[in-house]
């Protein structure tokens, strides 16, 4: 089952109104991304998510149709990567930048650990318990242990 994400706090929704939810997701979103506070976001988080939304299609195509050939090609332009092409150019992205997805990783991982979710007063934790673990080389057990280590853990509330 996949987890539905809450959106951002002041962050305006899609207008069903003005949007045709009959539009497929990309060109929805490309109406939402009008709006310039909405773009500043998803013009960094919408071509991975888009390349991964190709690929896993794609795999799942390539699996049924031919089950000894899988020739994914998929492309992407992430800002701050540069160009990610299929599987292991979203892969090489993503270890061009480790601290980006284990900064995300750790959010999410914290957010379990909380029992809450992450707000701006974690902030300082997160990049701390990331910057450590880059020192481990981004080892998981380095996040592990930043994270039962860190103020928010240490000082949370048990119901």
């Amino acid at each position: 089952m996949r987890a539905r994400l809450r959106p951002l706090p002041n962050v305006p929704s899609l207008d069903e109104s003005t949007v045709s939810a009959s539009l497929p997701m990309r060109e929805r979103l490309a109406a939402h991304r009008s709006n310039a506070v909405c773009a500043s976001c998803h013009r960094t988080i919408d071509p991975v998510g888009f390349l991964a939304r190709k690929l896993q299609r794609r795999w799942t195509v390539a699996r049924i149709t031919k089950p000894t050939t899988y020739r994914l090609t998929c492309r992407a332009l992430c800002p701050g990567v540069g160009e990610l092409r299929g599987v292991a150019g979203l892969e090489d992205g993503l270890l061009s930048r480790p601290e980006l997805f284990t900064g995300t990783l750790t959010e999410k991982l914290l957010t379990f650990a909380l029992g809450r979710g992450i707000e701006y007063y974690d902030a300082p934790a997160v990049r701390t318990i990331v910057r450590d673990a880059g020192n481990d080389r981004y080892r998981f057990s380095s996040l592990i242990l930043g994270i039962v280590k860190s103020a928010p853990f240490q000082m949370r509330k048990s119901s």
